[in-house]
């Protein structure tokens, strides 16, 4: 038995020992362990100890007294190995050796040094020969750091050396814009990243002043002629964006330029830790088409929004919508006293619960599902939280969805607006406001019309209370804006599903321009908006300029790294229900006064007695019940006199009402 179990034994360890062989890569290797580099470093000293005692016997000097030489060796051993325990020198992973582990190697020789120094003072007082030749002490602590930092460099190159040449075909070259501190730091995080993305290959310094100099061993091209020009002459496919002083404009123009030739690039914030490098080159990412609709940064009346939010209790409807969802999120940066979230969907609702725990564990948030169509459901929350501010925006949003079902359209943007609005005035709310659409203005579809008459129900609404009772009356506010990058069903996130799919993306028509706004740039205004209103006033928020609809999916395809009509197809299929070519912000008969935000203005609407549209609503609700579409379609048109279907098959009603 026992011989069987060693014959096992032996095969065993030989199949071990095979696979270990013929599986063995320098990939693959392990780092070496410490008593292994500790054994390296004193064969290395011992070695610098040799030639430098054999330099000194040349010379016909002795560098050690002959008559205390084992003492010399063993006293200088001693003291090396412990200034190599005492400053770890051992310790750090010779591949990922640095500037500190050069520092190390220098304090323990200079230790070492001057140990051996107190020892030859040592031996003078008491009357002998100095132990070591002072000079020979110097040299040799001189050449055992060089030698170790030397082994320890060629180590770390050779296996820089081979991983990036074995990984070579699969790094993206790439050329850093910026000659700085924060372009230095990225390259170096560029470096030690793995798995590496990118092969750097130079710098970009705006200035063109430092064509003649190198950094990192790396040169610094000098602009000629233009950004891809110069890359396409370097053959590289990527350019990273480094340079902190780069203004908004300058940065824009050189990722336009740069995707218009199909050049990939990349950003990323300002490096505040030169040291994180990890941190660094995670933070590096593609430039999105957000990026490139960037416009100034909003500067909030933080004490104004705090003073209305902070230690109240906040009523969002809608909450778990793209906007509603964000309302939220930004409101909870104000410590309210509690929150609650009120939305008819589940799933989103559930997720945004689940998302803002960690945001302000110290503000109770309150989930709702209910309809803002079923009032008594309604009240029952109002009477139980009693909320002081209400953010208004649940909505039924779909243009063409809204074409085909206009009766739910009313039951949710009229009724639901109607039924908040009414609890929010009943019980007292301080602030009211409600989250339009520029689709309200001269409407062309029924979710635009819907939203107008919700706008006027309002507006009306806090007219007449401000009428009945100077003193106490809930302020009625209404924001509108355009389009939001990233909503739920805006063109955004269809266009990546279309170009993650391979195409084609599908337009509605080439010469189609909307307004474009990022989510919390919206929702920020949203609260400002609610800060400085004195309740009655529509605010309008400026968009920016408008952009052309073919021309931001040809940027999201070159952003994509695709051509567009070669790699991807764009696709006209025509105008939908109710769509218009342009959306306007503001009424023919409107006009806009400017507050002291330079993004919101006011829209100054002529807005009829609250008796006149409540009895209207009050109409165009039982209609709706009825189920007529064309007598409901009319009864909005007028409400809404300046309503012109557009591509719809209410456009006769147009014709007939003329």
């Amino acid at each position: 038995m026992k011989i069987n179990t060693n014959k096992n034994y032996f095969t065993d360890f030989f199949k071990t020992f095979t696979a270990i062989n013929t599986g063995f890569s320098f990939k693959n290797l392990g780092y070496l362990p410490r008593w292994l580099i500790l054994l390296l470093d004193i064969f290395i000293v011992v070695t610098a100890a040799g030639i430098t005692f054999l330099l000194f016997e040349g010379l016909k000097l002795n560098y050690i007294h002959t008559k205390h030489f084992t003492f010399a060796i063993a006293l200088y051993l001693v003291v090396n190995i412990f200034f190599f325990w005492i400053y770890r020198t051992y310790s750090g992973i010779i591949r990922h050796s640095s500037y500190i582990d050069a520092l190390k190697l220098i304090f323990s020789q200079f230790s070492t040094f001057v140990v051996i120094i107190v020892v030859n003072f040592i031996f003078i007082l008491l009357h002998h020969p100095k132990l070591f030749l002072t000079t020979g002490a110097f040299i040799n602590a001189i050449l055992s750091f060089s030698f170790l930092f030397f082994y320890r460099m060629v180590v770390k190159q050779t296996f820089e050396k081979m991983f990036s040449n074995s990984n070579r075909s699969k790094k993206m070259g790439a050329i850093i814009y910026g000659s700085d501190a924060n372009a230095i730091a990225v390259a170096n995080a560029l470096k030690s990243e793995s798995p590496g993305r990118f092969i750097t290959i130079g710098f970009i310094d705006k200035n063109n002043q430092n064509s003649t100099k190198r950094i990192l061993n790396l040169p610094i091209f000098q602009i000629k002629k233009s950004i891809p020009v110069l890359m396409r002459s370097k053959k590289v496919d990527a350019l990273i964006i480094a340079d902190k002083s780069l203004t908004n404009e300058e940065r824009l123009s050189i990722v336009e330029e740069c995707i218009e030739y199909g050049f990939k690039v990349f950003t990323l914030p300002v490096v505040s830790d030169w040291d994180d490098k990890k941190e660094i080159s995670k933070n590096i990412k593609n430039f999105e088409i957000h990026d490139l609709l960037e416009r100034k940064p909003i500067v909030l009346d933080t004490e104004s929004i705090s003073s209305k939010l902070q230690g109240k209790t906040i009523l969002v409807s809608g909450a778990g919508g793209s906007i509603g969802s964000e309302i939220v999120r930004q409101v909870l940066l104000f410590d309210p006293k509690k929150i609650i979230i009120l939305d008819q969907a589940e799933t989103p609702l559930h997720s945004l619960s689940l998302e803002i725990l960690g945001i302000n564990q110290d503000v109770e948030v309150i989930n709702v599902i209910a309809d803002v169509r079923d009032y008594k459901v309604l009240e029952n929350i109002f009477q139980m939280y009693m909320p002081d501010v209400v953010y208004h925006a649940a909505a039924y949003k779909h243009v063409p969805m809204m074409e085909e079902n206009p009766s739910q359209a009313i039951f949710t943007n009229v009724l639901g607006t109607k039924n908040v609005a009414d609890l929010s005035n009943k019980y007292n709310v301080d602030r009211f406001v409600m989250i339009s659409t520029d689709k309200a203005v001269n409407p062309s579809s029924i979710m635009g019309a819907s939203k107008r008459i919700a706008e006027m129900y309002v507006q009306s609404k806090h007219f007449k209370h401000k009428k009945n009772n100077t003193e106490l009356y809930t302020k009625f506010i209404t924001t509108r804006f355009g389009n939001v990058l990233g909503s739920n069903g805006s063109v955004v996130p269809l266009f990546t599903k279309q170009i993650q799919e391979g195409g084609p993306i599908t337009i509605t028509h080439p010469e189609i321009i909307r307004y474009f706004m990022t989510i919390p740039e919206a929702c920020q205004l949203v609260l400002e908006a609610c800060s400085m209103g004195n309740g009655g006033e529509i605010y309008i928020f400026d968009m920016g300029k408008p952009v052309k609809i073919i021309d931001l999916a040809k940027k999201m395809i070159r952003l994509a790294g695709f051509i567009p009509e070669k790699d991807i197809k764009i696709k006209i299929v025509g105008l939908r229900p109710g769509e218009k070519l342009y959306e306007e912000l503001l009424n023919d008969s409107a006009k806009n006064l400017t507050t002291h935000h330079e993004k919101i203005t006011i829209a100054v609407e002529v807005c009829d007695e609250f008796i006149v549209v409540n009895k209207q609503i009050e109409e165009l609700i039982q209609i709706a019940i009825k189920g007529n579409q064309n007598e409901l379609v009319s009864k909005m048109k007028k409400i809404v006199p300046e309503y012109k279907s557009l591509n719809s098959v209410f456009e006769k009603l147009d014709v007939q009402g003329a």
